[in-house]
């Protein structure tokens, strides 16, 4: 699929002269399918994957993924809180892109009975609830892995309106494969690759997690706007804190 980067005025903030900034840099302009074919380069046979909520834009990365290479392991975060809606919206893109190695991960249960044995510590404490469900599983699924992808763009506004399309993730690469494209060009893909939408999008619900922290967002609001609604919290983690876990 053809490419044209939308005008953000971003450069990268990584200095180009080491090994990250200088693919940074490389890739400054490029499209998706060409960060990640320059990923599975770089890295080589077996030491990429792909990160995905199979949230509500989720589907243009892993479409462009199975364009480069569908046998690509997809890493899938099941925190045992997510909506119905998003697990049968795993098995329908897993389907129709021919993924071939979609990986759900689980927290680990010993862990989760220690610490929220009542299943509301989502609640009292959110930033733990996506701790032990989500950014240590993660840690443990990366382990064996150089480098990963993952589906933000900087139109989602707050922590993701600079990210560079290569960083370090302690002693890994990150690519962002979606960071040059505006709100438009990915709508667009996704029309063009006759993607399925979330279920939820539907219903209201711009941007999907689990079931106790996601809301509806209010016609106005950006997309993730419903995503801890009240609780001062706009990441989960996974691209904050998993540098302490896994380095």
């Amino acid at each position: 699929m053809s490419f044209q980067r939308p005008g953000t005025g971003f450069a990268p903030a990584t200095p180009c002269t080491d090994e990250v900034g200088g693919l940074a840099c490389a890739l400054a302009d490029a499209g998706p399918e060409e960060i990640i074919a320059t990923a599975l380069r770089t890295l080589g046979p077996g030491r990429l994957c792909l990160v995905s909520s199979f949230g509500t834009e989720s589907a243009v990365l892993l479409a462009y993924a199975a364009e480069v290479d569908r046998s690509i392991p997809i890493v899938f975060l099941d925190t045992g809180f997510l909506f119905e809606e998003t697990l049968a919206y795993r098995d329908t893109l897993t389907a129709q892109l021919g993924l071939t190695d979609v990986r759900s991960i689980q927290p680990d249960a010993a862990r989760v009975a220690a610490l929220d044995e009542g299943r509301d510590l989502w609640f009292t404490d959110p930033d733990t609830c996506c701790r032990i469900r989500k950014v240590e599983p993660l840690a443990r699924a990366l382990e064996g892995f150089g480098g990963w992808l993952n589906g933000r763009k900087r139109y989602q506004g707050g922590l993701r309106a600079t990210i560079p399309v290569v960083e370090r993730d302690g002693t890994r690469l990150k690519f962002n494969p979606l960071a040059n494209l505006d709100r438009a060009s990915v709508e667009a893909a996704h029309r063009d690759f006759a993607l399925p939408d979330h279920p939820m999008l539907a219903k209201g619900f711009t941007s999907v997690g689990c079931m106790p922290c996601t809301s509806r967002a209010a016609a106005g609001e950006e997309s993730r706007a419903g995503r801890w609604r009240g609780k001062g919290k706009t990441e989960c983690g996974i691209h904050t804190l998993l540098n302490t876990v896994s380095a």
